[in-house]
């Protein structure tokens, strides 16, 4: 399909998909045709809001839908695994939001169903395609810091969450870790890969969904990272990655830096800062760029997204869980 528009579907209809459509309206080569919710009402306003041609009240209709290249899924992470599973089976390509499931047996199941029949998966997530992430990891990848020894990041968000909020929901995946610690992990992944070992603790509230979490990851490197998320408390969302020769700092908001600042050894510090053609730091068009991107190019995974790296989170995310204690409706205790 090199060339040609790349015609998306948007399965749902609440705010993080709302965020994604508002930049894929301005994304080149990008086409919406069609939304699609639970029931035909707020698919109807969402079209209307985004001058989408077609409005579905069921998730069904826009997977057979002939006319669509690639399905954004934005459900909560608890329906990620029926709703790309619905998509991929009815022959199409998904981009699905983090955490890409549950857990890796969901996880594993959705990559062997695209896998197996030669379609387009990616997990949604944005991180990874950030430029200016992608530009720290290529300056720890050339050396700049030498050999990577620790990570540290965080992510928390000044609740006080009801019991009644998603967060707070054993039967919507709740918790700090699936909904913000998944990119303190893959963070540390992105750089250092699958860690060797694992351990954590956490807070749990009474629904038994953790509050706050706290995991040292170890690497047979040597290497070791602490990663922190929480439900209860703002963090700086500041990232640290320190090698043999010097160090990367993120002061705020790692996960979508506008600046980061290089510290090598016996050398004055540098400052990166992100280029403003690059657009707005919270941007979600890198991503959906990288999946149309892939698209037109034949492939069935992205190199900057790899399906492996996301089952390989996904299976530090459930011995987190492991460790802590949280386990959701319908999985094996």
């Amino acid at each position: 399909m090199t060339g040609q528009n790349v015609r998306w579907g948007i399965l749902a209809t609440g705010g993080m998909a709302a965020t994604f459509t508002a930049d894929l309206v301005d994304l080149p080569g990008a086409e919406i045709v069609a939304v699609a919710s639970r029931s035909p009402e707020p698919a109807k306003a969402f079209a209307e809001r985004f001058g989408i041609p077609r409005a579905y009240g069921d998730w069904e209709s826009l997977a057979r839908d002939e006319e669509i290249d690639i399905v954004y899924v934005a459900t909560p992470h608890s329906a990620h695994r029926a709703a790309a599973g619905l998509c991929l089976e009815a022959g199409r390509n998904v981009l699905c939001e983090k955490p890409f499931t549950l857990n890796v047996r969901e996880a594993a199941e959705l990559v062997g169903l695209a896998r197996e029949r030669g379609l387009f998966l990616m997990e949604a997530m944005w991180m990874y395609c950030h430029p200016m992430v992608r530009r720290l990891k290529a300056l720890i990848d050339d050396g700049a810091i030498g050999e990577v020894r620790t990570v540290q990041a965080d992510f928390g968000l000044a609740g006080d969450f009801p019991a009644s909020h998603r967060l707070r929901d054993p039967a919507l995946g709740g918790g700090a870790l699936l909904d913000l610690g998944v990119y303190p992990v893959s963070f540390t992944q992105l750089l250092l890969g699958e860690p060797s070992d694992v351990v954590a603790k956490a807070t749990l509230s009474e629904e038994r969904v953790d509050l706050q979490t706290g995991a040292l990851l170890s690497w047979e490197s040597g290497a070791i990272a602490s990663v922190h998320c929480s439900i209860v408390g703002g963090t700086s969302t500041s990232a640290s990655v320190t090698g043999s020769a010097g160090r990367i700092d993120i002061p705020y908001g790692f996960f979508f830096p506008d600046r980061f600042v290089l510290h090598r050894d016996g050398k004055d510090a540098e400052e990166f800062i992100a280029d403003p053609a690059d657009g707005a730091r919270n941007s979600l068009k890198h991503e959906a760029a990288e999946a149309m991107r892939a698209l037109r190019a034949g492939e069935t995974e992205s190199p900057l997204v790899p399906l492996d790296g996301t089952l390989a989170v996904m299976r530090t995310l459930d011995t987190i869980r492991e460790h802590i204690g949280v386990r959701y409706p319908g999985e094996s205790h």
